[in-house]
């Protein structure tokens, strides 16, 4: 196992995430590469040409987890769902209008949380999570996981997500994914921070 070192967390923005494009890529190739997601480098590749327009939203934010010595080893990013997400249409049963009203300030998407297989069991993801969500105005996080993931919906329940539904997000064919929502408003106590698919 790698002995624990400190690490560094920096907050970026979309134009600063595309800079940084390469740390996000390995760490995302990486924690994919494995079951239940199983990416191949095609995969990974069409992700990343959908990276830079995910990132054009003005409300996009993003993390990026460095050790000392620079090396990227874990990361998470997302934005506000507008009016017109597709998010809620991918559900296999719909879900009450008042929970799918979007106004592009609502409900913060979280699309990626993954850290390194070294690092992980370390505390990385949580504080992953923190960081990003410290910088959102959002009431509430929505974000998928792979039923197959114990460790990451484990986390997602311990850190106060629920199951609202399931989903087949992206291409036809994909595999079911669970839907998760945490509620922001009133947080506050124990600590309620945690990942789509997340390597904790």
């Amino acid at each position: 196992m790698t002995q624990q070192r400190p690490i560094a967390i920096e907050r970026m923005d979309g134009p600063a995430a595309v800079q940084a494009a390469g740390a996000f890529q390995l760490i995302y190739a990486e924690a994919f590469a494995e079951p239940p997601h199983c990416e191949t480098e095609d995969d990974v590749a069409a992700a990343f040409r959908r990276f830079p327009v995910q990132a054009r939203n003005r409300a996009f934010r993003a993390v990026l987890a460095r050790t000392e010595d620079g090396k990227p080893i874990g990361m998470a990013y997302g934005h506000p769902l507008g009016p017109d997400t597709v998010w809620w249409d991918e559900l296999t049963e719909p879900v009450p209008d008042d929970m799918r009203r979007e106004d592009g300030h609502r409900t913060f998407g979280l699309m990626e949380l993954a850290v390194r297989g070294p690092w992980r069991g370390q505390g990385v993801a949580r504080r992953l999570h923190k960081t990003l969500l410290d910088t959102v105005g959002a009431e509430r996080v929505l974000l998928n996981v792979h039923p197959a993931s114990k460790a990451a919906s484990a986390a997602y329940r311990a850190w106060g997500y629920r199951k609202i539904g399931e989903a087949r997000p992206g291409a036809e064919g994909a595999d079911l994914h669970d839907v998760m929502l945490l509620d922001l408003r009133g947080r506050g106590g124990r600590d309620r921070h945690a990942q789509r698919a997340v390597r904790p």
